[in-house]
């Protein structure tokens, strides 16, 4: 990572200079290209190194970056393709031919959470008349993570309308399938969300994406699967995500997840150990550590609940991905709620979407603030999204408001769905449905005596 840090450096010299200056990369110290995407950066850095004005070869070396990213996690690898890229805006012409570059550079910000800024720049490559539907459709990924979902809606509409004419039907399946799939279920079709992930499955199966991308659709199908209380079809999706990508920590992870589900504990640890392995991300450690409890091992269950929050400060960029992770992880640990809540409404000044709202209202919760928990779960419920822990989350925040008929019935949905969806929570969901029918028969007791 050293030499990529001087790389940084060399871009940022180059970028205050000419822009034609010679770019005199250093030899890597690496061993051989292990991946694909390794040999694409060494390919386009040799490339660069002879062509310094070649603004296509800084946008491909910084859309190999971004690959990079997204294969490692390391957030060393947006910060090049971030530079990289603007060297490339700095060289490309001031015409279509700018619309590459923008496009990648929205894709970045996307991966660093600054979705404004995504939408600005995908806005700017749609401005440029290229007609480059990949700037649509990161239009409406921006529009969905900041919650305006009625936009998002229009945007994917123009990717299937203009997609219609301009790409093969499998490379629309592909680009807009798995888009429409999560804005299906966000709106609470589950079935429909499904169909659709398949669908884009498919068309990737018979067109070259990387093996990072495969393995993340069959981790989103695998998602719904798991939220739909499908065990069965999860464990399937996940491990076929893990055949396209022995790497993919999130595949590994949710097969984990199932795991600790079906009761196998020493698998599921096993399978988390593998993912954070691989890339430290806050949800999973916390879940490895929810499993570590679960099985009696408190030690280890404490370890990694303290390298959760030492992985959330590691860095200013960690800080802004991990804002609602770690809102949602002292909340549930009961730990530092003032600061929950702080992190949890500082998300919100980014992204309005249910799922920030839903880590306000549980912040809220845990802070003793029902009145105001139950406002913001309302918004977080206003797609009417069949998610169990959301549901979860609803009914204990009405149980909070003494609404204990509505307090039910997303109790008794979070279950239907999912019998097993929080390795915690869906004991706890059971046992407060006991509470709410011993409570109602008490007082159904005590008039009758009166």
């Amino acid at each position: 990572m050293a030499k990529w840090l001087f790389i940084l450096l060399i871009l940022g010299a180059a970028s205050a200079g000419s822009q034609t200056a010679p770019f005199d990369f250093v030899k890597s110290n690496r061993a051989a290209a292990s991946s694909e995407t390794d040999k694409q950066i060494q390919a386009f850095e040799d490339r660069v190194k002879k062509s310094p004005g070649d603004y296509a070869g800084f946008d491909g070396l910084g859309s190999a970056f971004f690959q990079k990213a997204r294969e490692t996690g390391d957030i060393t690898y947006y910060d090049l393709a971030e530079q990289t890229l603007k060297h490339a805006l700095a060289s490309a012409p001031q015409d279509f031919r700018s619309a590459d570059p923008l496009v990648h550079m929205a894709l970045v910000y996307m991966g660093e959470h600054r979705f404004s800024d995504a939408l600005a720049y995908a806005q700017k490559a749609i401005g440029t008349g290229a007609g480059t539907l990949a700037a649509f459709a990161i239009e409406g990924d921006a529009y969905t993570d900041m919650g305006d979902y009625d936009d998002a809606t229009t945007a994917y509409g123009v990717v299937q309308s203009l997609g219609r004419t301009v790409l093969s039907p499998l490379a629309l399946a592909y680009m807009s399938g798995s888009r429409m799939a999560y804005l299906s279920y966000l709106q609470g079709d589950l079935a429909g969300s499904i169909q659709l992930m398949k669908s884009a499955i498919g068309a990737a199966l018979q067109t070259n994406v990387p093996r990072e991308n495969m393995a993340w659709l069959y981790f989103e199908l695998g998602e719904r699967y798991f939220q739909a209380g499908d065990l069965q079809n999860a464990d399937l999706s996940y491990q076929s995500g893990i055949s396209a990508d022995p790497n993919h920590y999130r595949s590994l992870a949710g097969l984990a997840k199932v795991r600790a589900a079906q009761g196998k504990l020493e698998e599921a640890i096993e399978l988390y150990q593998r993912s954070i392995a691989i890339v430290p991300f806050p949800v999973y450690v916390a879940e490895l550590g929810d499993v570590y409890k679960k099985a009696g091992r408190t030690t280890e269950a404490r370890q990694q609940y303290d390298l959760v929050e030492y992985i959330g400060h590691l860095s200013k960029l960690n800080q802004v991905l991990a804002n609602r992770e770690l809102a949602l992880f002292y909340a549930d640990q009961g730990i530092k709620l003032p600061v929950a809540l702080e992190l949890a409404r500082k998300e919100l000044e980014v992204r309005h979407d249910i799922y920030t709202w839903d880590a306000v209202a549980w912040a809220l919760y845990r802070n003793g603030q029902f009145q105001e928990a139950a406002e913001a779960i309302n918004k977080a419920l206003r797609l009417h999204t069949n998610d169990p822990l959301l549901l979860f989350h609803a009914g204990m925040i009405y149980h909070s408001v003494s609404k204990d008929s509505d307090a039910e019935d997303f109790l008794n949905q979070a279950l239907k769905t999912n019998p097993q969806f929080h390795i915690f929570y869906a004991e706890m969901a059971r046992r407060t449905l006991q509470d709410i029918t011993q409570s109602r028969a008490r007082n159904l007791r005590s008039s009758n005596a009166h």
